[in-house]
């Protein structure tokens, strides 16, 4: 069997056993969309205050919702400003993650997880996850 007919045949057998997941990974995207945009419109307040106080160098970025990096059946979006990371993963059986703030190059963490739905304590803990990354991301 041929390089491509090996790879045909484990791309069928992949997709068969990950396609039980596919609801699953599409609500976790649909929840990511969610937060992201939150995240985004909550950036903008920011940088329209930081700018109209003097301080339009403060740019903060947030990226689009993609795949997660480390976990085959979850998307994530990442905050950043130079070397400052934080990042947001949403994870296909229904657990989203707050990872960081933190550094590239160093350890990521502190990370806190919480059930898929809304709740006042993942509204508490994502405001104080956005709070803490944009401190840490603004101090020289």
């Amino acid at each position: 069997m041929g390089l491509g007919e090996r790879l045909e045949e484990l791309g069928r057998e992949l997709g068969e056993r990950e396609a039980s997941h596919a609801e699953g990974l599409e609500q976790a995207r649909t929840r990511a969309e969610e937060l992201r945009c939150e995240v985004a419109d909550a950036l903008q307040r920011f940088h329209a205050a930081a700018s109209r106080a003097g301080a339009s160098h403060l740019a903060l970025e947030v990226s689009a919702v993609r795949a997660d990096d480390k976990h085959l059946r979850a998307c994530e979006f990442e905050l950043v400003r130079g070397s400052h990371r934080a990042i947001v993963t949403v994870k296909s059986r229904g657990e989203v993650t707050l990872v960081g703030p933190f550094r590239t190059g160093k350890t990521e963490g502190p990370c806190r997880s919480f059930p898929f739905l809304p709740s006042d304590e993942f509204e508490e803990a994502f405001a104080s996850f956005l709070v803490a990354f944009v401190e840490d991301a603004a101090t020289p």
